[in-house]
């Protein structure tokens, strides 16, 4: 299946997904009484909420018709589509699809590098393509886990919070915070969906999660820039920590994640004990991805 193709299947199979959990009533149409053979909305529902033929709408889900930026536009009002969500399906349309890929091996940026041993206090790490795990400070280590200890080819942040215990048990609400990092990582494979390495991961992480499987096949996406973590640290106790990042300009396949409490907050206090005696720094992985 060429990238085109692979772009038309996932973009229906999307709309079908979307639909499915939206009820008419959610969508503004009438409360019919009786039983409904289809979960969600139908294909004629959505079609007469969109104002296009119902054939239109099916060739799109069966990936035979490509939609014009009207129309997308339509479906995601319909479809109570938030900006993540839309901006996927956008990509799915294939305006990007003739985009050439890098998969040459990430390297941290240097910039990113020397920002990363200057937060002495604030946990960090780069992520690049996929969340592959570029590189971290000490900081990091100490709030999540010693990265250096990970295989270079399992050092990704998916991964680790689906198949790594002590991650794992960090999350105050693992199930949410799993659904929100597979979201994300969906947002990758839209941009790539040729990836080698993106489809083992996936491939390995379905066969191995019951839950992993049955949440990646949801479609469900997420663009977050920021947000918040409660995690409950097995040395200074809970932490509710704000999260956001930096793109390298360099390299847009990288983000510089921080995580930050308030001043004067429990978790300021407790998450300063996780600062290293010394000013040293983490070592600093060249990672082989």
């Amino acid at each position: 299946m060429n990238s085109s193709n692979a772009h038309d299947s996932e973009l229906g199979a999307f709309l079908k997904a979307r639909r499915a959990e939206l009820s008419p009533v959610e969508a503004g149409l009438p409360d019919a009484t009786g039983r409904r053979r289809v979960k969600g909305l139908r294909r004629e529902e959505v079609a007469l909420l969109a104002s296009i033929s119902p054939d239109y709408y099916t060739r799109l889900e069966q990936g035979r018709r490509q939609a014009s930026e009207p129309v997308l536009d339509t479906l995601a009002r319909v479809l109570r589509l938030d900006d993540g969500e839309r901006a996927y399906m956008f990509e799915l349309s294939g305006r990007d699809a003739a985009r050439p890929r890098r998969r040459t091996t990430q390297k941290v940026q240097p910039q990113l590098r020397r920002l990363l041993d200057d937060l002495s206090t604030t946990p960090a790490v780069v992520l690049g393509r996929r969340t592959d795990i570029l590189a971290w400070n000490a900081m990091a280590a100490s709030l999540f886990t010693d990265f250096a200890q990970i295989p270079a080819k399992h050092r990704n942040f998916v991964r680790l919070v689906f198949r790594e215990p002590a991650i794992r048990a960090l999350y105050a609400d693992w199930e949410w915070a799993a659904q929100m990092t597979l979201a994300q990582l969906r947002m990758e494979a839209v941009r790539d969906p040729k990836d080698p390495r993106l489809a083992e991961l996936v491939g390995e992480l379905s066969l191995q999660d019951p839950r992993f499987r049955r949440w990646w096949g949801t479609h469900r996406v997420a663009a977050q820039k920021s947000g918040t973590k409660v995690l409950n640290h097995p040395v200074v106790g809970p932490l509710t920590l704000d999260w956001s990042f930096l793109v390298s300009t360099d390299d847009p396949d990288q983000q510089l994640i921080t995580l930050t409490a308030g001043p004067g907050t429990p978790s300021h206090d407790r998450l300063r004990l996780l600062a290293p005696p010394t000013a040293a720094t983490a070592d600093r992985p060249e990672a082989d991805q």
